[in-house]
């Protein structure tokens, strides 16, 4: 049995920040982790440096590359931008208008000025908390062609139904991220980032925390290995629907909590690192309209090509994959045929009749402890973000991405974010 300060449940980004500015502040600290591996959805490949998980850091000014010990962030190049249309990759601006143009204008939209519709009438929509899925009919009624591409770019670029997906959290949380332009990578990949949070830290990995009993001012956790710890307080950093599941228990949870629990749901991915015994001819990045592939990535001179499939086309590729991998397929094997195969292959031409020599996979909608990509602002629950990071008694806190709501995209920085916040109310509540 161990006395602590604050017990941390989950050694993510956001569980790792928490846990690094408790520790910063001389409070007793340990980390309780379901994974053999810290790091939750940033997981870079052993072998290769590349992603299996979170992809690159977004923006010049992203506060992941302000930390100390962290090697200076790297400028990724300009990679050509086509779409997959009949067969074959084209200039992304073979879609008319092109999604991210239409992202950029739903961003804009945020300023209060009212959607206007095509016949010239004020939208009903305006900048109220309406499904994209609306919002993309009214602006495309011109453009019925655009309409499903549109709808695809917002499910992969946000892991979610644009049924689902509300604009105003959408535009909000787009204009509320003050990262700048431009993406990065992080030499020695992204694992650098929890590798250097978690330095001088406490965390016991492979042991999921099954129980959490609280009183004010006094918390027990139990793991589904037996391990018992006493703390003063405790951050909760899981993705809600492990509590909404039941699978982490949580004494006198609110409804509220309840309710926003079931609200905060990951969208489905899946990611497949395909390494071929050639390299590409050319960096490129390639979008799949048709709910497939989702982005297919490849860098010049580099033997493999990334497959990111949110949402829909998460669950194609999921389905074909275990259709067609050798038994035990799940992870490192050969890959020599299949629907996944040929449509990798009109992607990128390249790859055309070349036999990939591994293929690792990320099944995030299938990890147990992930559920999914990330939480997406969901249209009619732009409410429970904030309800699930509101602490409980002064003794239990909330952080993880799911906790940010409008303040940002539910990216690694933001994830941080919401550790440190969480980190400050606990320090408060213990002095």
């Amino acid at each position: 049995m161990a006395e602590l300060d604050v017990v941390v449940i989950g050694a993510g980004v956001s569980g790792l920040a928490a846990a690094a500015k408790l520790a910063g502040a001389g409070l007793a600290v340990e980390m309780l982790e379901a994974r053999t591996r810290i790091g939750g959805r940033i997981h870079t490949d052993e072998d290769s440096g590349l992603e299996l998980g979170a992809q690159v850091v977004h923006g010049d000014r992203n506060p992941i590359g302000a930390l100390p010990g962290l090697p200076a962030l790297v400028p990724l190049p300009r990679y050509a931008a086509k779409v997959l249309m009949n067969g074959a990759p084209h200039p992304l601006s073979a879609l008319r208008p092109p999604p991210p143009l239409l992202e950029e204008r739903l961003v804009a939209d945020a300023t209060g000025r009212p959607v206007v519709e095509a016949a010239g009438r004020p939208s009903p929509s305006g900048c109220g908390d309406v499904s994209v899925a609306q919002w993309l009919k009214e602006q495309t009624v011109r453009f019925p062609t655009a309409l499903e591409p549109a709808a695809e770019w917002f499910r992969q670029n946000w892991a979610a139904d644009p049924e689902a997906l509300s604009a105003l959290g959408v535009s909000a949380a787009r204009r509320a991220d003050a990262v700048g332009q431009g993406q990065f990578a992080l030499p020695g990949g992204l694992r650098t980032l929890p590798e250097r949070l978690a330095d001088g830290l406490r965390v016991r990995l492979g042991d999921p925390v099954v129980r959490l009993t609280w009183s004010p001012g006094r918390v027990r956790v139990v793991t589904a290995a037996g391990h018992v710890v006493d703390a003063a307080a405790a951050v909760v950093t899981v993705p809600p629907p492990i509590v909404a599941d039941g699978r982490l228990t949580i004494n006198d949870l609110p409804v509220r909590k309840q309710a926003a629990a079931q609200e905060l749901r990951p969208g489905d991915a899946w990611c497949a690192l395909v390494t071929y015994p050639e390299p590409a001819p050319e960096s490129v990045v390639v979008f799949d309209p048709e709910g497939r592939l989702g982005f297919v990535t490849a860098t010049a001179g580099r033997h493999e090509v990334v497959i990111m499939a949110k949402a829909g086309a998460a669950g194609w590729a999921r389905a074909v994959w275990r259709a067609s991998a050798p038994a035990g397929g799940e992870g490192e094997v050969a890959w020599r045929d299949g629907p996944l195969l040929s449509r990798l292959a009109e992607a990128v031409p390249w790859t055309k009749g070349r036999v990939p020599e591994v293929v690792k996979v990320a099944d995030w909608g299938a990890d147990p402890w992930a559920g999914g990509a990330y939480t997406y602002p969901g249209a009619g629950a732009l409410w429970a973000p904030a309800a699930w990071a509101e602490p409980m008694g002064g003794t239990i806190f909330f952080a993880g991405e799911a906790t940010t709501g409008l303040a940002g995209p539910p990216m690694a920085h933001m994830a941080m974010a919401g550790g440190e916040r969480a980190a400050t109310e606990v320090i408060g509540a213990l002095r």
